[in-house]
Parts: C-alpha cells; sequence; structure tokens
C-alpha cells in the first residue's frame, strides 16, 4: 500500500534551517510529482511547494520563496523540503502529499515549530 513518512522536523530558532524528508512506498515514486502542504495551529492546509515526477519544475507559496527549496531523489523514492531562513510563522504541522490516479495520499507529518 502507498505510504509516504516524513522526518526531519523539530524546534529550530528564527533564522535558522531545517531539511525535512518523506520517504515514499508503494507506488512508482518517478511517474508522480509531489508537494509539501503545512497546517498551523487554527488555519486551513495550505500549499507550500511542488514538483513534478523528473524534478525539473518547482512551484513555491509566496510566504517560502527564496526561503525554502523543494527536492527530490527518485533512486531513494524521497523528497525533501530545505527551509532556511525560518520565521516564527513557519511553525506547522509539515505533510507529504501526492496524488495518484483519484486517490490523495498524506503522510503523517512532522512538526516544525520555530521558536526563540
Amino acid at each position: 500500500q502507498v505510504q509516504l513518512v516524513e522526518a526531519g522536523g523539530g524546534l529550530v530558532q528564527p533564522g535558522g534551517s531545517l531539511r525535512l524528508s518523506c520517504v515514499a512506498s508503494g507506488f512508482t515514486f518517478s511517474w508522480y510529482g509531489m508537494d509539501w502542504y503545512r497546517q498551523a495551529p487554527g488555519k486551513g492546509r495550505e500549499l507550500v511547494a511542488t514538483i513534478t515526477n523528473t524534478g525539473d519544475s518547482t512551484n513555491y507559496a509566496d510566504s517560502v520563496k527564496g526561503r525554502f527549496t523543494i527536492s527530490r531523489d527518485n533512486a531513494k523514492n524521497t523528497v525533501y523540503l530545505q527551509m532556511n531562513s525560518l520565521k516564527f510563522e513557519d511553525t506547522a504541522m509539515y505533510y507529504c502529499y501526492s496524488k495518484i490516479g483519484v486517490r490523495l495520499y498524506w503522510g503523517q507529518g512532522t512538526q516544525v515549530t520555530v521558536s526563540s
């Protein structure tokens, strides 16, 4: 079955960096685009970054442009989110996501907390 497992979250000071990873299994990873979403307490889920199946095209939310980088390693079935210059408002649960056929798949999430 399809599984998406995130890791790499934690507590970081403003201005710091984290790298999230999402390991996929149960499907042909290199066939599908992947996304990172986040959800802050009391808010809806927000699309953060997207990457095509080959990794040749990416898109970002305006709030993270220039600070976050999405990438993927199809040999490792893994998508990454490098987060630099973190701000208080980046505090959220971060989720890996993919749409495979008509079904939507989410990971369990990894918590990122930006605090001094």
